[in-house]
């Protein structure tokens, strides 16, 4: 199981496709073995900063561990594939 946290920022362009990137990683690679959490840094930017969110949209790979940071709107999915441990 691969748990995820995506932080966007509301509705910026890069954060729309950002999520429409990641669910379709999510819907050809992982078929349902991922639990993905969207965080919108501007309703909790708290949690952000506890996170070292600086910049939007990130994602982090929360587990398996070693944990790993993705920082852009996920469009290179190769190199997205690759952070997360997942095999084409």
């Amino acid at each position: 199981m691969l748990v995820l946290c995506l932080y966007i920022a509301r509705d910026a362009p890069n954060s729309i496709r950002a999520v429409a990137n990641l669910a379709e990683i999510c819907k050809r690679h992982l078929h349902g073995r991922f639990k993905l959490e969207i965080v919108d840094v501007l309703k909790s930017p708290l949690r952000a900063l506890k996170d070292g969110i600086l910049v939007t949209p990130s994602l982090l790979r929360v587990s398996p561990s070693p944990g790993a940071k993705i920082v852009g709107d996920l469009s290179d999915r190769a190199n997205v594939l690759q952070a997360l441990g997942i095999k084409e």
